[in-house]
């Protein structure tokens, strides 16, 4: 008995060098097993280390591979949830992202994507590497970061900017209102994202329509370390008044609380009411 248990294990492992990533029924119509079974000795696989399970779920299941085929889950992309798909497609274009730089929800993908997104710091800053960015890449990345900052400093990027109504600043402090829109205008301009119009502008908030290839969206920027539901749901009403979507940007990070009801409504289909 034990020594067949030894061959189905053996087996198994033939199968993930043959297929890649599998899910357990793979396993199960592989081996000729019962779910219940497959599963039994995959955990057994798990326990002695022979074997990996992905932080994804395919349906309720998790995947499972053997050491070496990490990057054969891209394959499996498809069922990332939608936040958590942008945040793969986007790490995946840029190999790094600037963690302070992103999105909200963004941010709250990056965390949940563990299979593809690899955190570090520079700087107490967290960065997050693709998948298969090598220790090569990222050393050259880490040495490059100071003289990327000199070059910004003295060459200003130009902003693609096309303001269809140009509205006064009546905010007192209306030059430190300036500084953040020339601030904000210099971030979109590495991001490539178009200014169509500027909706307000306050000494810690901007309002924004912008197109990102092609399609139209709201923006709000915060010039605040910190922000609440209070400021998101306010950027949320004004992009429902205007018909688009929106995104938030910060100089700061979501409080944890703020970032779990975030996560929290992802799967959210309705919220209802018993009568």
């Amino acid at each position: 008995m034990v020594q067949d248990t030894s061959k189905i294990k053996e087996r198994i492992i033939s199968i993930f060098k043959k297929r890649g990533p599998s899910l357990p029924i793979h396993i199960a119509r592989e081996t000729q097993l019962s779910i219940l079974f497959a599963s039994a000795f995959l955990s057994e696989l798990l326990a002695e280390k022979k074997i990996k399970t992905s932080n994804m779920r395919v349906g309720s299941s998790p995947l499972y591979f053997i050491s070496g085929q990490e990057l054969m889950l891209e394959k499996f992309s498809e069922f990332l949830k939608s936040k958590e798909k942008d945040a793969f497609l986007l790490l995946k274009e840029k190999k790094f992202l600037k963690d302070s730089e992103q999105e909200p929800a963004i941010r709250v993908a990056l965390r949940a994507i563990k299979d593809f997104a690899i955190p570090f710091k520079k700087n107490e800053e967290i960065y997050w590497r693709y998948l298969n960015v090598s220790e090569t890449e990222l050393k050259e990345f880490i040495g490059e970061k100071k003289e990327i900052k000199e070059t910004i400093k003295k060459e200003k990027p130009k902003v693609i900017y096309k303001e269809k109504e140009k509205k006064p600043l009546k905010s007192k402090n209306s030059k430190q209102s300036k500084r953040f829109l020339e601030k904000i205008k210099e971030f979109l301009s590495k991001s490539s994202i178009e200014i169509s119009s500027i909706e307000s502008v306050g000494k810690n908030e901007l309002i924004l329509k912008v197109k990102e290839k092609g399609e139209e969206s709201l923006l709000v920027a915060y010039n605040k370390k910190r922000i609440t539901e209070k400021e998101i749901i306010k950027a949320s009403k004004k992009a429902f008044e205007l018909k688009l979507k929106y995104s938030l940007i910060f100089p700061g990070k979501l409080p944890k609380k703020t970032s779990d009801l975030i996560d929290s409504l992802q799967n959210l289909i309705k919220i209802g009411k018993v009568e």
